[in-house]
């Protein structure tokens, strides 16, 4: 697929979106159409910021863009509240799309190309749109004006509805509670990405059943204390099917018990930890990649066994909360094997989405025992910021970091220092490495630069695009006849599936992670990862 054809294909989907928000709009009650809108302006919104952002893209142009949508806002909300809340999406995500030419992810020229795509979609009215709503005429585009997706999408009646929610008879509505502002918010980004990438390639592939994936995000910026009210928003307002790819482990101790209490799917979601991982597991919670204990008991192996590292020589930097605890209590398992107790474990930490990382290094200068490696089970920018005050006091200390740390921003952060910074950091990862060539990979990146043109390859959002597809095989294997107890049933049943990562994947009633596979890698004087061996 052309970059141009990609682009038309994603416009289509917002012409798409704009026929399901109003068709046989004279039945439904104000508010029906939210969730639809609400989709809607995570989709027009990042062109138009892209649009603002490129100097040779008139403003007026965006402006014409910005009031039809206000116009469709005004007819789908049912209060000023929901008004409010669809406006400030909107905002969220023009910024989204600023920030995607000001660092460079995307160019204006393939922006203009978005733009034009998008007017030729908002420009026409034909007599099947005009007599659904009086906003249609000028709003929706004529339905030659894009390729037609396929039929059970493609066509402007209402959708049947279904007994089961998120579930109608063009779409499965899954949603993801995820960092999209903040310190964390390229976590965030990047798993929404590879999630979106791998729906897209279902979806174009007649999707499951005849039915289209959709997924739908809300931003608890990476606190627990704003991650019910999204939970809530996705399954009350948009009343999603389940949850997929939520991103951390403090907030994923608050969503857990909400989608248990309810019993709706919790998959694939970014964080190691074992609060996911009970014995026997929980019914509704499953996992696709290994658990941070397993990250940090091989990177401990590694140090002791390969580098020749003594116990007590190793620290662990860990961010202050659920998601460090759990790093820091794999180091305490490995170590115990060898004799250690916990007592003599140093255990440096820092504030979540901070990067005030000076009693940390405090505390490691004043250690009895002089550390030689420290395991990170940090954010990218907290652990950046921790290597780049203790490089020149520890010229040869042993940076690792658990594969949450987002490898590529962690990267990018340590390339701005320079190359003593980056060279010989190394990320445990629970993918295959980006610049390899197993087939999982090549897949990756072709449906990738498909559908997100300008977009780098990234370990997150691989991840993200092999939990999805993951997610898709017992989809699949479900049938037309979907819901959570028949999904869940047959994700139970799965073994053996082979997505090309080289390590076979597989469910069952006792086993609710997928892979318990961890690929080794170091950045070399470039900031590039290679691959190493961990054992």
């Amino acid at each position: 697929m052309t970059v141009a054809k990609s682009s038309r294909s994603a416009v289509r989907w917002i012409s798409i979106l704009l026929i399901a928000a109003f068709a046989g709009s004279a039945m439904a009650a104000p508010g029906d159409n939210v969730p639809v809108v609400r989709d809607l302006a995570g989709r027009v919104g990042p062109i138009m910021g892209a649009a603002l952002a490129c100097r040779d893209i008139a403003p007026p142009r965006v402006r014409v863009i910005a009031d039809k949508f206000q116009a469709v806002v005004a007819e789908a909300a049912s209060n000023e509240a929901e008004r409010n809340d669809l406006s400030q999406l909107l905002d969220r995500s023009v910024a989204v799309g600023l920030d995607n030419v000001s660092s460079g992810r995307i160019d204006c020229k393939l922006v203009e190309r978005q733009l034009s795509y998008l007017e030729q979609s908002l420009a026409g009215s034909t007599s099947s749109s005009s007599s659904s709503s009086p906003l249609l005429s000028g709003v929706i585009a004529p339905s030659s004006a894009a390729t037609a997706p396929t039929a059970p999408v493609a066509t402007a009646t209402p959708q049947v509805s279904s007994p089961v929610r998120g579930v109608t008879d063009r779409e499965i509505r899954f949603g993801i509670v995820a960092p999209f502002g903040g310190a964390a918010k390229e976590l965030g980004r990047q798993m929404k990405l590879g999630i979106d990438t791998a729906f897209n390639r279902a979806n174009d592939a007649g999707g499951i059943e005849g039915r289209m994936l959709r997924l739908i995000a809300a931003d608890d910026g990476y606190e627990p204390s704003r991650t019910l009210d999204c939970m809530k928003q996705l399954y009350d307002k948009d009343q999603v099917f389940g949850f997929i790819g939520n991103v951390g482990t403090p907030t994923a101790a608050v969503a857990i018990p909400y989608v248990l209490e309810r019993r709706t799917l919790f998959f694939g979601a970014f964080t190691g930890a074992n609060i996911l991982r009970n014995d026997p597991p929980d019914r509704y919670v499953f996992n696709y990649r290994a658990s941070y204990s397993e990250e940090t008991e091989a990177v401990v192996r590694y140090l002791i066994k390969l580098r020749k590292l003594r116990p007590r020589q190793i620290a662990v930097f860990a961010q202050q909360d659920a998601y460090g605890d759990a790093g820091f209590a794999g180091v305490v398992q490995a170590l115990r094997g060898l004799g250690v107790g916990d007592a003599a474990i140093l255990r440096l930490g820092y504030k979540r989405n901070t990067v005030d990382v000076d009693d940390a290094v405090n505390q490691l200068q004043l250690a009895k025992i002089p550390v030689k490696a420290v395991v990170m089970v940090a954010a990218y920018r907290a652990a950046a910021k921790f290597i780049e005050k203790t490089r020149d006091l520890f010229p040869g200390m042993i940076y690792s970091n658990v594969s949450f740390v987002g490898s590529t921003a962690l990267a990018d952060e340590l390339n701005l220092l320079g190359p003593r910074y980056a060279s010989g950091v190394i990320v445990t990862q629970v993918v295959p490495a980006v610049g390899g060539y197993s087939s999982a990979v090549l897949e990756y990146k072709n449906a990738l630069a498909n559908y997100f043109p300008g977009e780098a390859p990234d370990y997150v959002s691989l991840e993200g695009y092999i939990a999805a597809n993951v997610l898709i095989q017992g989809l699949k294997r479900t049938g037309p006849q979907l819901d959570t107890e028949r999904l869940i049933d047959n994700l139970e049943a799965m073994s053996n599936v082979d997505l090309g990562l080289g390590v076979p994947l597989n469910f069952g009633r006792a086993e609710h992670q997928a892979s318990h596979k961890i690929w080794g890698t170091a950045m070399d004087d470039k900031g590039k990862y290679q691959s190493i061996g961990l054992e």
